[in-house]
C-alpha cells in the first residue's frame, strides 16, 4: 500500500488548489479523480473561458445554514491573491461586468497553470482512480482501482450532484455520513426554472429571446437578463433567483426594471396618442414578446383609446409579472449544489472535521454555496487554500 502524507479525493477547483498548498509545505500530496482529466468542470465553466472569481466577493454572496462560516476563509484568501497567482502565470483575462473576472482565450488556461503548480509543489495527481472503500485506523487507508493507498490526511473534494454526464455523484455524502458527519439537504441551485400550461406554450414561443428583467422571490432579488426557453425560463436573472426559491413559491419579474410601467405609459399616451400600444411597448420590449402577449395582457388600441384600467392592468404586468415554476431543471443543467457538509461539523478556519482529526472537506461538497459569476470559484480556492496550510 503506497504512502503519502495527504490524500486529495478530488481533481477540481478546491482539491487542487488544497494539493499546491500542501505541496508547497513540503507534504507528499496524492491527488485522485475519477475523471480522465483534471478540472473538467472547470474547461466547461463560463462558457469556456472560466470565470475563475470575482472582486466583489464577500460573505453576502454566499447560502449557507450557517452563513458565517464562509468569513474566516474568503478573508484569508481573497480575489486578488488568485489574480495574482494568474498574472505570475501571465494569463490574459478581463472583467466582463459586475465584477466578473475571465480568461481572454480559454479555461484551459486555469487548468494548465493549477498543473504546473501541482508539479512545482511535487504533487503526484492519478486520474482514472475510482475510490472504492475508505477506512480509518488510525492512517486514512483507500482502496482504488490503482491499487491501494494510505495517508494521515484525507482532503474531499468531490464537488456537488450537478452535472452527472461529468461524473459528479454523491461519494463526498457518503464519506461524510461513513464518519458519521451531518448533512444539509441538497438541491440544484443556479439552474433554470421549467413551467407548466399557459406559462409554457408561452415561454416556448418565445424560446430564445433574452431582456434585463429584475427577479425576485421573498425578501432576494437580482437585476439581470432572462431568457425564454423551450421549456420555462432561465438566464442569469433566474439561475440566480432559483438559489432562493422554494417549491410553491411565486416569483415576481419586473420586465421594466427601474421605470413605473404606468407612469412611463401615461406618458406615452400624452407624447404619441395616435400610436398602437404594441409599438409603444415595442420601444422597450423585444418585439417577439410584445406580439405574444397582445390580447393576453393589452388590447389591440391605440393609445388614446386605451382607459387608465386597461394601462394599470398593463403596467401591474410589466413591473410585477408573477408566475408560478412547476420545478428546476434539476442537477442536469444547475451551475452547483446547494447544500451539503453541515459547516457545524467542521473548523471554519482550517475544513477540518471537528471529531475526525485529519479529516478535510472543501469546494462545493460544503454547505457553502455562491451566486453566479465567479463567487463559486473563489469559495474553492479559499476553502482549498485553507485546508492546505495545515493538512
Amino acid at each position: 500500500m503506497q504512502q503519502f502524507d495527504v490524500i486529495v479525493i478530488g481533481a477540481g477547483a478546491a482539491g487542487l488548489m488544497c494539493a499546491i498548498e500542501a505541496g508547497k509545505r513540503g507534504r507528499r500530496v496524492l491527488v485522485l479523480d475519477h475523471a480522465n482529466k483534471i478540472g473538467k468542470k472547470i474547461l466547461l465553466s463560463g462558457g469556456g473561458r472560466c470565470n475563475f472569481t470575482n472582486l466583489n466577493t464577500g460573505p453576502g454572496n454566499f447560502l449557507s445554514r450557517n452563513p458565517h462560516f464562509c468569513k474566516s476563509a474568503l478573508a484569508r484568501y481573497r480575489p486578488e491573491h488568485f489574480i495574482a497567482l494568474v498574472e505570475r502565470h501571465r494569463i490574459p483575462y478581463h472583467e466582463k461586468k459586475l465584477g466578473q473576472l475571465f480568461c481572454d482565450e480559454s479555461a484551459k488556461d486555469i487548468v494548465r497553470m493549477l498543473a504546473q503548480e501541482c508539479k512545482s509543489a511535487g504533487v503526484r495527481i492519478a486520474t482514472y482512480c475510482s475510490v472504492s472503500a475508505v477506512e480509518h485506523d488510525g492512517r486514512f487507508r483507500l482502496q482504488t482501482t490503482l491499487g491501494g493507498f494510505q495517508a494521515d490526511a484525507l482532503v474531499v473534494a468531490t464537488g456537488g450532484l450537478s452535472f452527472p454526464k461529468m461524473g459528479a455523484s454523491g461519494f463526498g455524502y457518503d464519506i461524510a455520513r461513513r464518519f458519521g458527519l451531518p448533512l444539509v439537504e441538497t438541491r440544484a441551485a443556479l439552474v433554470p426554472f421549467t413551467l407548466e400550461g399557459e406559462l409554457r406554450t408561452l415561454s416556448n414561443s418565445l424560446s430564445g429571446v433574452s431582456l434585463d428583467t429584475e427577479v425576485a422571490t421573498g425578501n432576494q432579488c437580482f437585476r439581470e437578463n432572462m431568457l425564454f426557453t423551450h421549456r420555462g425560463l432561465s438566464g442569469p436573472a433566474i439561475l440566480q433567483i432559483s438559489s432562493y426559491w422554494h417549491p410553491g413559491q411565486q416569483v415576481e419579474i419586473d420586465l421594466l426594471p427601474g421605470e413605473d410601467a404606468l407612469c412611463w405609459l401615461r406618458e406615452r399616451r400624452s407624447a404619441r396618442p395616435k400610436a398602437r400600444l404594441r409599438t409603444v411597448l415595442s420601444e422597450r420590449l423585444p418585439n417577439r414578446l410584445v406580439q405574444a402577449v397582445e390580447g393576453r395582457w393589452y388590447p389591440d388600441k391605440s393609445m388614446q383609446h386605451c382607459s387608465d384600467q386597461e394601462l394599470s392592468s398593463l403596467a401591474e404586468r410589466l413591473n410585477q409579472w408573477r408566475i408560478l415554476p412547476s420545478g428546476t431543471e434539476g442537477y442536469r443543467t444547475a451551475e452547483v449544489t446547494l447544500g451539503g457538509i453541515d459547516t457545524r461539523a467542521l473548523s471554519s478556519q482550517t475544513m477540518e472535521a471537528r471529531d475526525h482529526p485529519g479529516l478535510y472537506f472543501v469546494g462545493e461538497v460544503v454547505d457553502v454555496t455562491g451566486w453566479l459569476g465567479g463567487y463559486n470559484f473563489q469559495w474553492a480556492w479559499a476553502s482549498g487554500y485553507c485546508a492546505g496550510q495545515v493538512v
